[in-house]
């Protein structure tokens, strides 16, 4: 099997939406997953390839040998436009980790890989994959869910919501849309009904 003949697709949608959720039924479904957080995640903790080149810009965020997550979200909160000098960095780190995990899908023989990236329309990420799924669910249930979470507040959901573009711009971009405030069958339905219309593509 050969790059060309797995299909790449975008997984996203904004805080509070369900999309975690949602990669698990893709991966129960026979897909490969690529969790952008997970492997941001990685290269934060101890030993992580991100932890060298963020403590020469923030060195107080570093315990431990390294990021402590909390504090580089205070500096963030303080200059959003860090977030850029942050994206220079981190991008081409993550961007090496899915070169690696496409090469693994591809040993696997795996005919679809879901790429889970909250920020996939923010930074064109979706100029790298073939199709788009947005999760999606309506505004009273995301805030319940996002505000149900441990340290979070409507401060910090509303600075999360500023940097995410709207979800009906989303769903607008979408190719393929699972709506998670319908309950889980209906989302499984929805996964089973988009792995059934991307193999049939594949096919041809």
């Amino acid at each position: 099997m050969t790059k060309k003949n797995i299909i790449l697709v975008g997984l996203t949608g904004s805080i509070g939406m369900g999309k975690t959720t949602t990669a698990k039924m893709f991966q129960d479904a026979g897909a490969a997953i690529f969790d952008a957080d997970a492997a941001v995640h990685k290269l934060y903790a101890k030993g992580g390839a991100a932890v060298p080149i963020l403590r020469a810009v923030f060195p107080d965020i570093i315990k431990d040998d390294a990021i402590v997550r909390a504090r580089l979200a205070k500096h963030l909160q303080k200059d959003p436009l860090q977030f850029k000098v942050l994206e220079s960095f981190i991008h081409p780190l993550v961007g090496e980790m899915r070169s690696k995990a496409i090469a693994q899908a591809i040993v696997d023989q795996k005919q679809i890989m879901i790429f889970d990236v909250p920020l996939l329309f923010e930074t064109r990420g979706d100029a790298r994959v073939d199709k788009t799924v947005v999760v999606s669910a309506n505004a009273k249930m995301q805030r319940e869910r996002v505000l149900a979470r441990d340290g979070m507040s409507v401060e910090k959901f509303k600075l999360i919501l500023s940097r995410q573009m709207p979800d009906a711009e989303k769903r607008k971009r979408a190719d393929f849309i699972v709506y998670t405030d319908k309950g889980m069958e209906s989302a499984k339905a929805d996964v089973q009904s988009i792995m059934k219309a991307l193999l049939a593509q594949q096919e041809h």
